[in-house]
């Protein structure tokens, strides 16, 4: 998903709003909508630059459906029609031939009238999106997938507790994932003040419930965690000065920044996160904001690998699962794009 620039200000509102209609078919077990569950059929698109694509990358790796589902990467920056395979040698996606993601929209609607957006899932044969509904693709690698689960994979939806996950993942998604954006995004003073409230309103609320578990549903990873830290991976890299969520830094936050290195620390995590190509894709593509499109070299990520002393809390991860193995050749951040390594490409 990403929020297309344009010249001037024209996509900054007095207070933003996402727009969440998304092409909501569902690849399931039954096949209900027509596209049933089948390994190589699929290809996810994502990019890691963003936060939303992100979470369908660490879900994958997660659960171990990369034999199962295919993936190809947009690079980091897109223009106003749409993220482009500019990684992939010619310029192509290997699989799919196209250059443009564009193309796998068009291909299911000629006059698909909406923003081109990652993370996309694409019907190999027909070479047609299937969904961009972020929030259900994830919900579904988990509970419509299972018989192409590695073995340890952890249950990150369980059923017990799903009506107050759903109440968690709400209040992050409204108020954190969305909130950061509120304020970046925001077109007047009294619009960013009202939205710099509710963001740190609710981190402080997240700071509290973190500070005796260890992860936001208890003792193992859930879906709300990972939807949590593409947010606080992203914060004082980006969000702290490109969208002026500047009270405090991740870092000064106790419990939260322990919680995020955490995180990071376990595979599938930090293994998945390209600082350089989240800084490109944000001081870059919202020239608006920025106009210089300059790319800052700070702040140092190092500190992602820095003891966090979370294990004093109890529990593990992945409960009585187990990690997952090394990311799959052809799919690894590169070394020098993790923590520590070159301030932007």
């Amino acid at each position: 998903m990403s929020e297309q620039s344009t010249s001037g200000s024209g996509y900054v509102e007095q207070e933003f709003k996402r727009d969440t209609t998304y092409i909501s078919d569902r690849i399931t077990a039954d096949g209900r909508d027509g596209w049933p569950v089948e390994a190589g059929r699929y290809r996810l698109i994502a990019a890691r630059a963003c936060p939303w694509a992100n979470r369908t990358i660490i879900v994958r790796r997660l659960l171990g459906l990369e034999s199962a589902i295919s993936m190809g990467l947009c690079g980091p920056t897109h223009d106003e029609r749409s993220w482009t395979f500019d990684l992939d040698p010619g310029g192509r996606d290997p699989v799919l031939g196209y250059e443009r993601l564009q193309e796998a929209y068009f291909a299911r609607d000629p006059e698909y009238p909406k923003g081109i957006t990652v993370p996309a899932v694409v019907d190999i044969p027909s070479k047609a999106v299937v969904t961009n509904d972020f929030p259900q693709i994830t919900l579904d690698f988990s509970t419509e997938w299972p018989q192409f689960h590695r073995d340890g994979a952890p249950d990150l939806y369980p059923e017990k507790l799903r009506d107050e996950m759903g109440e968690v993942m709400q209040r992050v998604y409204t108020e954190v994932n969305n909130g950061v954006y509120r304020c970046g995004f925001s077109g007047s003073q009294r619009a960013y003040d009202k939205a710099y409230q509710r963001l740190f309103t609710a981190l402080d609320w997240l700071e509290e419930r973190l500070t005796d578990r260890r992860y936001l549903m208890g003792d193992t990873i859930t879906e709300a965690d990972v939807r949590l830290f593409t947010t606080l991976a992203r914060f004082d890299a980006v969000y702290h000065g490109h969208f002026k969520t500047n009270r405090q830094k991740l870092t000064e936050f106790r419990a939260l920044w322990g919680y995020a290195r955490d995180l990071f620390q376990t595979p599938g995590f930090g293994d998945t996160t390209d600082f350089p190509q989240i800084k490109e894709h944000y001081y870059v593509v919202h020239a608006d904001i920025n106009p210089t499109q300059i790319i800052p070299a700070g702040p140092d990520t190092s500190v992602w690998l820095t003891p966090h002393g979370r294990e004093e809390l109890g529990g593990s991860p992945f409960g009585d699962g187990t990690p997952p193995g090394p990311t799959p050749e052809g799919e690894r951040v590169p070394a020098d794009h993790g923590p520590g390594g070159i301030p932007h490409r």
